[in-house]
Protein backbone atom coordinates (compact mmCIF):
# COMPACT_ATOMS: atom_id res chain seq x y z
CA UNK A 1 0.00 0.00 0.00
CA UNK A 2 2.89 2.32 0.89
CA UNK A 3 4.83 2.06 -2.58
CA UNK A 4 1.42 2.27 -4.61
CA UNK A 5 0.83 5.39 -2.36
CA UNK A 6 4.59 6.66 -3.64
CA UNK A 7 3.96 5.21 -7.15
CA UNK A 8 0.51 7.33 -7.22
CA UNK A 9 2.34 10.74 -5.45
CA UNK A 10 5.37 10.53 -7.88
CA UNK A 11 2.81 10.38 -10.74
CA UNK A 12 1.28 13.12 -9.29
CA UNK A 13 4.11 15.13 -9.35
CA UNK A 14 5.00 13.94 -13.13
CA UNK A 15 2.11 15.12 -14.14
CA UNK A 16 2.14 18.47 -12.74
CA UNK A 17 5.74 19.17 -13.62
CA UNK A 18 4.79 18.74 -16.87
CA UNK A 19 1.46 20.79 -17.02
CA UNK A 20 3.87 23.37 -15.20
CA UNK A 21 6.29 23.50 -18.36
CA UNK A 22 3.32 23.32 -20.97
CA UNK A 23 2.00 26.35 -19.26
CA UNK A 24 5.33 28.11 -19.06
CA UNK A 25 5.51 27.56 -22.69
CA UNK A 26 2.55 28.54 -23.88
CA UNK A 27 3.10 32.01 -21.63
CA UNK A 28 6.29 32.30 -23.67
CA UNK A 29 4.53 31.65 -26.74
CA UNK A 30 2.13 34.39 -25.95
CA UNK A 31 4.54 36.59 -24.81
CA UNK A 32 5.91 36.33 -28.43
CA UNK A 33 3.26 36.38 -30.37
CA UNK A 34 2.34 39.41 -28.43
CA UNK A 35 5.09 40.97 -29.02
CA UNK A 36 5.16 40.67 -33.07
CA UNK A 37 1.26 42.19 -32.70
CA UNK A 38 3.03 44.69 -31.04
CA UNK A 39 5.94 45.01 -33.20
CA UNK A 40 3.60 45.34 -36.45
CA UNK A 41 1.48 47.78 -34.93
CA UNK A 42 4.51 50.26 -34.44
CA UNK A 43 5.77 49.70 -38.04
CA UNK A 44 2.32 49.98 -39.21
CA UNK A 45 1.59 53.17 -37.41
CA UNK A 46 5.14 54.81 -38.03
CA UNK A 47 5.72 57.26 -41.21
CA UNK A 48 6.48 56.77 -44.34
CA UNK A 49 10.31 57.26 -45.58
CA UNK A 50 11.26 60.06 -48.00
CA UNK A 51 13.30 59.33 -50.88
CA UNK A 52 16.68 61.06 -50.72
CA UNK A 53 16.76 63.34 -54.07
CA UNK A 54 19.20 62.08 -56.73
CA UNK A 55 22.91 64.12 -55.97
CA UNK A 56 25.98 63.48 -58.58
CA UNK A 57 28.44 62.62 -55.82
CA UNK A 58 26.31 60.03 -54.94
CA UNK A 59 26.02 58.33 -58.49
CA UNK A 60 28.79 55.52 -58.91
CA UNK A 61 28.75 56.07 -62.12
CA UNK A 62 30.56 59.86 -62.13
CA UNK A 63 32.98 58.39 -59.44
CA UNK A 64 33.98 55.57 -61.56
CA UNK A 65 33.92 58.17 -64.51
CA UNK A 66 36.12 60.34 -62.97
CA UNK A 67 38.71 57.78 -61.70
CA UNK A 68 39.12 56.60 -64.99
CA UNK A 69 39.51 60.04 -66.36
CA UNK A 70 42.53 60.54 -63.71
CA UNK A 71 44.14 57.26 -64.88
CA UNK A 72 44.29 57.93 -68.26
CA UNK A 73 45.21 61.50 -68.08
CA UNK A 74 48.22 60.54 -65.54
CA UNK A 75 49.02 57.38 -67.95
CA UNK A 76 49.47 59.92 -70.99
CA UNK A 77 51.43 62.71 -69.23
CA UNK A 78 53.91 60.22 -68.05
CA UNK A 79 54.19 58.80 -71.20
CA UNK A 80 53.39 61.63 -73.56
CA UNK A 81 55.58 64.25 -72.02
CA UNK A 82 57.52 65.10 -74.72
CA UNK A 83 54.66 65.39 -76.92
CA UNK A 84 52.79 67.44 -75.44
CA UNK A 85 55.19 69.76 -73.99
CA UNK A 86 56.09 69.97 -77.12
CA UNK A 87 52.47 71.25 -78.30
CA UNK A 88 52.52 73.83 -75.54
CA UNK A 89 55.56 75.07 -77.05
CA UNK A 90 55.16 75.27 -80.55
CA UNK A 91 51.37 77.01 -79.16
CA UNK A 92 52.97 79.91 -76.90
CA UNK A 93 56.50 80.57 -79.50
CA UNK A 94 54.57 80.95 -82.92
CA UNK A 95 57.00 79.89 -85.77
CA UNK A 96 56.54 78.25 -89.20
CA UNK A 97 57.62 74.40 -89.22
CA UNK A 98 56.16 71.35 -90.66
CA UNK A 99 53.40 69.76 -89.02
CA UNK A 100 54.00 67.88 -85.38
CA UNK A 101 51.31 65.43 -86.45
CA UNK A 102 53.86 64.55 -89.32
CA UNK A 103 56.55 63.70 -87.21
CA UNK A 104 54.48 62.08 -84.20
CA UNK A 105 54.01 58.48 -82.92
CA UNK A 106 50.83 56.36 -83.62
CA UNK A 107 51.26 56.46 -79.45
CA UNK A 108 51.41 60.05 -79.31
CA UNK A 109 47.91 60.73 -81.33
CA UNK A 110 46.29 57.67 -79.07
CA UNK A 111 47.31 60.23 -76.23
CA UNK A 112 46.15 63.22 -77.51
CA UNK A 113 42.59 61.11 -78.32
CA UNK A 114 42.45 60.07 -74.77
CA UNK A 115 42.99 63.75 -73.46
CA UNK A 116 40.57 65.10 -75.88
CA UNK A 117 38.08 62.61 -75.24
CA UNK A 118 38.63 63.08 -71.20
CA UNK A 119 38.00 66.96 -71.89
CA UNK A 120 34.47 66.04 -73.77
CA UNK A 121 33.78 63.40 -70.75
CA UNK A 122 34.69 66.63 -67.83
CA UNK A 123 32.51 69.33 -70.21
CA UNK A 124 29.58 66.10 -70.17
CA UNK A 125 29.65 66.43 -66.24
CA UNK A 126 29.91 70.21 -65.86
CA UNK A 127 26.85 70.28 -68.07
CA UNK A 128 25.12 67.29 -66.07
CA UNK A 129 25.80 69.60 -63.22
CA UNK A 130 24.41 72.65 -64.27
CA UNK A 131 21.07 71.09 -65.59
CA UNK A 132 21.05 69.28 -62.77
CA UNK A 133 20.73 72.73 -60.34
CA UNK A 134 18.64 74.31 -62.95
CA UNK A 135 16.29 71.73 -63.66
CA UNK A 136 15.74 68.98 -61.10
CA UNK A 137 12.69 67.84 -62.00
CA UNK A 138 14.74 66.67 -65.24
CA UNK A 139 16.41 64.10 -62.86
CA UNK A 140 13.52 62.74 -61.36
CA UNK A 141 12.01 61.99 -65.01
CA UNK A 142 15.14 60.65 -67.07
CA UNK A 143 18.20 58.32 -65.93
CA UNK A 144 20.76 60.57 -64.87
CA UNK A 145 23.38 57.98 -67.01
CA UNK A 146 21.28 57.99 -70.11
CA UNK A 147 21.24 62.31 -69.17
CA UNK A 148 25.29 61.91 -68.69
CA UNK A 149 25.92 60.01 -72.38
CA UNK A 150 23.49 62.54 -74.18
CA UNK A 151 26.01 65.21 -73.00
CA UNK A 152 29.13 63.99 -73.08
CA UNK A 153 27.70 63.13 -76.94
CA UNK A 154 26.82 66.87 -77.53
CA UNK A 155 30.20 68.01 -76.22
CA UNK A 156 32.03 65.15 -78.69
CA UNK A 157 30.01 66.24 -82.02
CA UNK A 158 30.69 70.03 -80.89
CA UNK A 159 34.29 69.55 -81.14
CA UNK A 160 34.21 67.21 -84.13
CA UNK A 161 32.45 69.36 -86.14
CA UNK A 162 34.30 72.39 -85.13
CA UNK A 163 37.24 70.44 -86.22
CA UNK A 164 35.32 69.56 -89.73
CA UNK A 165 34.70 73.34 -89.94
CA UNK A 166 38.12 74.42 -89.31
CA UNK A 167 39.72 71.96 -92.48
CA UNK A 168 37.40 73.04 -94.67
CA UNK A 169 37.45 76.76 -94.11
CA UNK A 170 41.49 76.23 -94.15
CA UNK A 171 41.06 74.04 -97.08
CA UNK A 172 39.61 77.01 -99.57
CA UNK A 173 41.41 79.86 -98.20
CA UNK A 174 44.49 79.49 -96.47
CA UNK A 175 47.34 76.94 -97.14
CA UNK A 176 48.03 73.25 -95.61
CA UNK A 177 50.76 74.22 -93.55
CA UNK A 178 48.67 77.38 -91.81
CA UNK A 179 45.66 75.15 -91.11
CA UNK A 180 47.61 72.53 -90.04
CA UNK A 181 49.37 74.34 -87.26
CA UNK A 182 46.01 76.12 -85.90
CA UNK A 183 44.72 72.57 -86.12
CA UNK A 184 47.78 71.22 -83.68
CA UNK A 185 47.11 74.69 -81.68
CA UNK A 186 43.26 73.77 -81.48
CA UNK A 187 43.67 70.58 -80.44
CA UNK A 188 46.16 71.23 -77.21
CA UNK A 189 43.64 74.00 -76.58
CA UNK A 190 40.92 71.31 -76.10
CA UNK A 191 43.28 68.70 -73.86
CA UNK A 192 45.02 71.21 -71.90
CA UNK A 193 41.39 72.63 -70.94
CA UNK A 194 40.14 69.18 -70.11
CA UNK A 195 43.40 69.65 -67.11
CA UNK A 196 41.72 72.63 -66.11
CA UNK A 197 38.52 71.48 -65.71
CA UNK A 198 39.33 68.31 -63.99
CA UNK A 199 39.92 70.11 -60.50
CA UNK A 200 36.75 72.28 -60.96
CA UNK A 201 34.58 69.07 -61.89
CA UNK A 202 35.96 67.49 -58.56
CA UNK A 203 35.06 70.49 -56.55
CA UNK A 204 31.65 70.71 -58.56
CA UNK A 205 30.32 67.26 -57.74
CA UNK A 206 31.98 66.31 -54.37
CA UNK A 207 31.97 70.19 -52.68
CA UNK A 208 28.74 71.45 -54.15
CA UNK A 209 29.62 74.28 -55.88
CA UNK A 210 27.18 76.50 -56.11
CA UNK A 211 25.12 77.63 -59.15
CA UNK A 212 26.71 80.82 -59.31
CA UNK A 213 30.17 79.63 -58.91
CA UNK A 214 29.80 76.99 -61.53
CA UNK A 215 29.01 80.01 -63.69
CA UNK A 216 31.33 82.18 -62.62
CA UNK A 217 34.39 79.58 -62.78
CA UNK A 218 33.15 77.73 -66.04
CA UNK A 219 32.96 81.08 -67.34
CA UNK A 220 36.46 81.93 -66.82
CA UNK A 221 37.83 79.05 -68.09
CA UNK A 222 35.83 79.86 -71.41
CA UNK A 223 36.61 82.88 -71.85
CA UNK A 224 40.05 82.55 -71.25
CA UNK A 225 40.27 79.59 -73.67
CA UNK A 226 39.05 81.97 -76.26
CA UNK A 227 41.20 84.45 -75.73
CA UNK A 228 43.98 81.75 -76.21
CA UNK A 229 42.28 80.90 -79.62
CA UNK A 230 41.72 84.61 -80.57
CA UNK A 231 45.98 85.07 -79.74
CA UNK A 232 46.42 82.31 -82.15
CA UNK A 233 44.28 83.79 -84.75
CA UNK A 234 46.17 86.80 -84.36
CA UNK A 235 49.49 85.11 -84.84
CA UNK A 236 48.33 82.60 -87.76
CA UNK A 237 45.96 84.77 -90.01
CA UNK A 238 46.90 88.63 -89.19
CA UNK A 239 48.75 90.39 -91.29
CA UNK A 240 47.09 93.99 -92.02
CA UNK A 241 45.66 95.90 -89.31
CA UNK A 242 42.50 96.63 -91.97
CA UNK A 243 42.34 92.55 -91.41
CA UNK A 244 41.71 92.82 -87.60
CA UNK A 245 37.65 93.56 -88.06
CA UNK A 246 37.18 90.54 -90.60
CA UNK A 247 38.84 88.45 -87.87
CA UNK A 248 36.67 89.51 -85.14
CA UNK A 249 33.98 88.62 -87.37
CA UNK A 250 34.95 85.64 -88.31
CA UNK A 251 35.91 84.96 -84.57
CA UNK A 252 32.35 85.64 -83.59
CA UNK A 253 31.00 82.79 -85.93
CA UNK A 254 33.04 80.65 -85.62
CA UNK A 255 33.75 80.54 -81.64
CA UNK A 256 31.01 82.10 -80.23
CA UNK A 257 27.92 81.49 -82.06
CA UNK A 258 28.89 77.67 -82.24
CA UNK A 259 28.67 77.77 -77.63
CA UNK A 260 25.02 79.57 -78.03
CA UNK A 261 24.03 76.74 -80.54
CA UNK A 262 25.15 73.89 -78.54
CA UNK A 263 23.79 75.46 -75.69
CA UNK A 264 20.34 75.94 -76.49
CA UNK A 265 20.38 72.38 -78.28
CA UNK A 266 21.39 70.83 -74.98
CA UNK A 267 18.17 72.76 -73.58
CA UNK A 268 16.22 71.83 -76.63
CA UNK A 269 16.87 67.76 -75.85
CA UNK A 270 16.14 68.38 -72.32
CA UNK A 271 12.56 69.74 -72.98
CA UNK A 272 12.16 66.43 -75.73
CA UNK A 273 13.04 63.86 -73.02
CA UNK A 274 10.84 65.84 -70.42
CA UNK A 275 7.67 65.47 -72.56
CA UNK A 276 8.60 61.52 -73.75
CA UNK A 277 9.54 60.46 -70.09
Amino acid sequence: MIGGTIGVQRTDTLLLFKQGRFVSAKADSDSLQLAATHAVQEVGSGFEGIPIPYSPRTDDAISLTLLVCFFLSSIALSRGKKFLSQQVKDFVLHRERASIFDSSTAADMRYLLVLVLQTCVLAGITFFNYFHDISPALMSHVSPLLLLGIYVGFCLAYFLLKWLLYMFLGWVFFDKNRTNMWLESYSALIYYAGFALFPFVLFLVYFDLSLTNLIIIGSIILIFAKILMFYKWIKLFFHQFSELFLLIVYFCALEIIPCLLLYQGMIQVNNILLIKF
